[in-house]
């Protein structure tokens, strides 16, 4: 026991190096391959299990929202082209109507002139078979009146 004298411990003493030591050391290397292979491997799997889930519904997540956002571009795309779409089917649908507005304006304003210049001809000619009639009386008041004045006489 001298070469423990070498290492500054004494039998009985804080450190006591026998057999106890590698014979703790083998029990503890054992009890831990023994954990490993019944605890901790079985729990290793199913984390190694629910991480490859985690990471598999993270890359499909992905997808769907890759997906989504394409299908939302589409659908902007799609509404910007109706928008677009029945702007212009709005702005013909203000051009035929002012288009018929007008027509139906000239064709009113064609009708009203129409019947004006009928009515004003109807006049004249009213007129004209009035003055006739009248020149038709002067003349005969006049014939009447000198007949009267010679006969007066």
């Amino acid at each position: 026991m001298t070469s423990w004298f070498l290492l500054g411990a004494t039998e009985g003493g804080l450190f006591d190096l026998d057999a106890t030591l590698p014979l703790m050391a083998v029990q503890v290397v054992l009890l831990t391959f023994i954990l490993n292979a019944l605890f901790f491997s079985p729990v290793g799997r199913v984390v190694e299990e629910r991480e490859g889930y985690v990471t598999t519904s993270r890359a499909e997540a992905k997808q769907k929202l890759a997906q989504a956002e394409r299908l939302e571009a589409d659908l902007k795309e799609q509404l910007k082209e109706a928008r677009l779409a029945s702007q212009k089917l709005i702005q013909e649908a203000e051009q035929d109507s002012d288009k018929l507005y007008r027509d139906a304006l000239a064709a009113a304003t064609a009708d009203a002139n129409a019947s004006r210049e009928q009515a004003r001809r109807e006049i004249d000619g009213q007129r004209e078979a009035a003055m006739a009639q009248l020149k038709s009386d002067a003349d005969k008041l006049g014939d009447l009146i000198v007949n009267r004045l010679l006969a007066a006489k």
